[in-house]
């Protein structure tokens, strides 16, 4: 589990990716920010700016595992979108617009990649059924088989996700 707000970034300490927790190490040479091979690697000049150096290296991984996600099911599915955007809703984690413009909260990528699939399905099955009938559930459910433990994993671990340090 991921420190308290505020809490300084120290050795030892772990950090969320992909549905896992992987832990810090900080070092004295290195020229990226965070870097990760499985520890997440911490620049000690970059300390003071946890927050800041986290939600950038979530950022572009969300946009480098997300995106392709999204357009490779709704090839599966058959539907087309006009962009996929990477965002910084507090309170969603994904949306579709009347505009059929696909948006997806950067905090996705701390959570497993079941989880981030049914996001992507969920928002998908609205560019077929805009409401949440027995049909977009249908949808959803032919993308994502287990669809109801990923609605159950973001219950119980939502607030997880929502954390910054």
């Amino acid at each position: 589990m991921p420190h308290p707000p505020g809490k300084e970034l120290v050795a030892g300490e772990s950090m969320p990716y992909l549905g896992r927790n992987y832990r810090i190490e900080i070092v004295d040479d290195q020229r990226e920010p965070v870097y990760f091979r499985n520890i997440f690697f911490v620049s000690r000049q970059a300390i003071g700016q946890g927050k800041h150096i986290f939600q950038g290296w979530y950022k572009g991984k969300a946009q480098e595992k997300i995106i392709p996600r999204v357009r490779q099911l709704a090839r599966d599915l058959g539907v087309e979108y006009r962009q996929i955007k990477i965002s910084d809703s507090k309170y969603r984690w994904g949306s579709c617009t009347i505009n059929d413009n696909l948006n997806f909260n950067w905090r996705l990528i701390k959570a497993p990649m079941f989880v981030v699939d049914y996001v992507i399905a969920h928002e998908l099955a609205h560019l077929l059924e805009p409401n949440h009938t027995s049909r977009f559930w249908n949808i959803v459910k032919t993308q994502v088989t287990h669809f109801d433990k990923a609605k159950g994993w973001l219950k119980e671990h939502g607030e997880i996700l929502e954390l910054d340090l």
